[in-house]
């Protein structure tokens, strides 16, 4: 495998969230600005020294408004990626890419959102018909059908997953049983203290069948920020450099906006594929060079196929990896230790970034031991994203 300039030229050295709540009584640029500066503080940078930024579209905290509280100087570089949770990852990327080419030497990486206090992602109510742009449009071939909300689009494929490969309710279940374990003893986490059992899961009330609304992620409100800069410099940083090893986002054919169903094929995430593939020819590494990962689960039935894409088991046995219990506490390969989008909080999966970093750190409230590597992942059944981050 060939090593591109990317994987180890930058690195992540300034970590920064609030507290995630369903109100936090502030505003998103408070916020964000929080985050930011608790990352830059993490770092040991002033935040003059700032010259570029990267968060999500959907983000409504400008950066130049960021900037201009901040201090900045010149910045010379800013992006925004669209596509929701599908950009978990991307401005990483980004922000490693300004900083291995030279066009920014301290790049911050940003998401904040009042999502549960102010808007709510997935009521199902849009405002398409009145807004007829392209992407607005597709969704007028599906909503007069009933699927209007994330989880019924989700339950199309979950429901062709189980189909095909004989996955049950109860499995979707494993996997929001295990992330709320690791919630319950992760302080920072919504449901901190508060375990679920796979009878309770069960028990939960369907939300489009087959999701249960415990296989449905959160709404949180809270923000979490990074700072990224050169791995050289990062060796004189506070903080144990967390190297930014790969980098890729990935589209492949029939991709639409969580609306994939013509593809000759719905059991798998064939742009999540594209992100493995080049995630591993970057870094060098396979699935077997990872400790723990984490794996987006804004809807559980799209952790197993996600486990697949990656090789981490063969097509259609993601149930047995979950049924043995493999991803959860104990396990040989335990994900989502922060608890997930399903039990600390949902922050577009930019806080499942921060989790990898502090797993490189050694610093995670549920340590896994001896890790070397961590995948990340980002938003699935959209144009996504995903990381390789590791240590130097």
């Amino acid at each position: 495998m060939t090593q591109s300039s990317l994987s180890g030229s930058a690195a992540i050295v300034g970590l920064g969230a609030t507290e995630f709540s369903k109100n936090s009584g502030r505003t998103e640029l408070r916020l964000a600005l929080e985050a930011t500066l608790a990352a830059l503080k993490d770092a040991g940078i002033d935040p003059s020294e700032v010259e570029g930024f990267s968060s999500y579209s959907v983000d409504k905290v400008p950066e130049y408004e960021i900037a201009r509280l901040l201090g900045c100087k010149d910045v010379k570089f800013f992006s925004q990626v669209p596509h929701g949770g599908g950009a978990a990852c991307a401005p990483i990327m980004h922000a490693a890419m300004a900083v291995a080419t030279g066009v920014a030497k301290v790049v911050v990486v940003y998401r904040a959102m009042n999502e549960r206090s102010w808007y709510r992602f997935g009521s199902g109510s849009y405002g398409f018909a009145s807004t007829p742009i392209f992407e607005n449009v597709n969704y007028g071939w599906y909503m007069p059908h009933g699927l209007h909300t994330p989880a019924s689009w989700v339950g199309m494929f979950a429901q062709r997953y189980m189909h095909t490969y004989g996955a049950t309710s109860e499995d979707f279940g494993r996997v929001a049983v295990a992330v709320r374990d690791f919630a319950a003893t992760n302080p920072a986490a919504f449901f901190y203290g508060k375990p679920i059992t796979l009878e309770e899961h069960q028990a939960s009330r369907w939300i489009c069948e087959p999701l249960h609304l415990l296989d449905c992620c959160q709404e949180s409100d809270g923000a979490v920020a990074m700072v990224i800069t050169s791995a050289e410099r990062a060796k004189d940083l506070r903080q144990k450099p967390v190297v930014i090893k790969a980098g890729s986002q990935g589209i492949t054919s029939g991709q639409q906006i969580m609306t994939s169903f013509y593809r000759d094929d719905i059991t798998g995430l064939p742009e999540m594929g594209v992100v493995a593939k080049e995630l591993y020819r970057q870094s060098g590494l396979g699935p077997e060079a990872l400790q723990t990962a984490v794996i987006y689960d804004h809807f559980t039935p799209f952790v197993l196929p996600q486990l697949e894409e990656f090789g981490l088991c063969e097509r259609g046995e993601a149930k047995e990896f979950i049924r043995a219990g493999h991803h959860a506490r104990g396990g040989k390969f335990p994900i989502n230790t922060h608890g997930g989008q399903l039990g600390e909080a949902y922050i577009h999966g930019m806080n499942g970034v921060a989790e990898a970093v502090r797993q490189v750190r050694g610093s995670a409230v549920n340590q896994v031991d001896n890790v070397e590597n961590v995948l990340v992942t980002a938003g699935t059944g959209v144009p996504t994203s995903g990381l390789i981050l590791g240590a130097a």
